[in-house]
């Protein structure tokens, strides 16, 4: 049988052809028996192809697929799949995706991002200083998950995002910030200041729950007076107040549930703490309840000052405006005492819990208690405030019983 050749001579392999226009084209069939078709200017470049898709029906990978399929397309067909994950956790890598992905890297094929290219990716959020490193820890995990389901639909043979992270942990750019509980003092000042003053009294009820439970804020706004057990001193954690967008592309209030199942708890509460919760129940009696209603649910123990319930990030806010103006104010009263101040550091609401956390640890031996009071689902969390306790009382702790080593 005689070869085929094109206009300028050159032999062409079965499959292959060359239109009028002058593209040269490759005609094979998919692992599922459907016809496609792959074009090139130019012989060679169509050779390479054909190489690549010999390859690629041979590891039963889909050559079509793969150069056809952005990664937008991927994501969507991967959150598609997750249906163990809790509504809240979609909504926030579905925020993620679209604030740091959808634009740019989102609209590149799946078959041309390699790992070079998203390592680079990752330092650049890192070196902006837009982002710190639990965000870009997230888009790696979304990365991660949605290469993941390529290769097993076929698409692709490796994931780009295997050990990306690992490899810019061990550089430089990757510092973590540690998260450390205030001191006595501290807490102490933070509080008394809250209470005094006449600006900032109303959120006292709201920052001694924080410091008297080591809730998280999700949790504590989400607390309701029928969770409230004053016979037995117990506060129940049973939801999640949070403000997210919703599938309509509306924002709004919802509850979830707890974010693990060891997040759903029973918390003493302890007298003082008593004392508090029911002084405002006694106000609002007079002043009224909260007047909202989500999911279902109302009562809700913290609420503004127009009856509703507080997001999350009113209360981040709420803390810089009060350790900002307490700094101010006892920096001009130091200034006239002709002393140092004593300054409250930045922090956050999660701060809270973790000074909580760290107070319970300096007391409690038994770590399996603290865990089940702060609802961590793995100990680790947990010994790992202990270790930091440990390594700031080691000297208080010898001191104490050093004569037991000594004749």
């Amino acid at each position: 049988m005689a070869s085929r050749k094109d206009d300028k001579g050159y032999v062409l392999w079965k499959g292959e052809s060359k239109r009028k226009d002058g593209y040269y084209i490759y005609q094979y069939k998919d692992l599922v028996g459907r016809r496609r078709v792959a074009y090139a200017k130019d012989l060679p470049t169509l050779r390479k192809k054909e190489k690549e898709i010999i390859k690629d029906l041979n590891d039963g990978i889909d050559t079509y697929a793969s150069e056809n399929t952005t990664l937008n397309m991927a994501f969507e067909r991967c959150m598609m799949g997750k249906a163990n994950l809790k509504e809240s956790t979609c909504q926030f890598y579905q925020y993620i995706y679209d604030l740091i992905i959808r634009k740019e890297l989102g609209q590149r094929k799946v078959k041309s991002i390699k790992y070079s290219e998203l390592k680079a990716f990752y330092l650049s959020l890192l070196v902006s200083g837009k982002l710190n490193i639990c965000t870009v820890s997230s888009v790696h995990t979304i990365l991660h998950a949605t290469f993941k389901m390529l290769i097993r639909d076929e698409i692709i043979r490796v994931n780009p995002a295997d050990d990306v992270l690992a490899e810019i942990k061990k550089s430089g750019r990757w510092k973590m910030n540690e998260r450390h509980a205030l001191t006595v003092d501290q807490q102490r000042i933070f509080l008394q200041y809250i209470h005094d003053d006449p600006i900032f009294s109303h959120w006292y009820p709201l920052f001694a729950f924080f410091l008297s439970t080591g809730c998280r804020a999700a949790e504590a706004l989400a607390i309701c007076w029928s969770d409230i057990d004053f016979t037995k001193k117990e506060i129940q954690i049973r939801r999640n107040l949070l403000y997210r967008k919703r599938p309509s592309g509306e924002y709004g209030f919802y509850i979830t549930t707890p974010k693990t199942k060891k997040s759903k708890r029973e918390i003493p509460m302890i007298d003082k703490l008593e004392q508090i919760l029911r002084e405002e129940y006694e106000r609002q009696k007079q002043d009224g309840f909260c007047k909202a209603v989500v999911d279902g649910k109302k009562g809700f123990v913290f609420m503004n000052r127009n009856g509703g319930v507080f997001r999350s990030e009113t209360i981040n806010s709420a803390i810089r405006r009060i350790y900002r103006a307490y700094n101010k104010e006892e920096t001009l009263k130091a200034m006239e005492e002709h002393r140092e101040p004593i300054l409250l550091p930045h922090f956050s609401c999660h701060h809270l819990r973790h000074t909580f956390c760290t107070r319970y640890c300096e007391v409690e031996p038994n770590a399996r208690i603290v865990q089940e009071v702060m609802g961590h689902s793995n100990i680790i969390t947990t010994m790992n405030i202990y270790a930091e306790v440990t390594e700031s009382t080691k000297h208080e702790s010898l001191e104490r019983c050093q004569n037991n080593f000594m004749i």
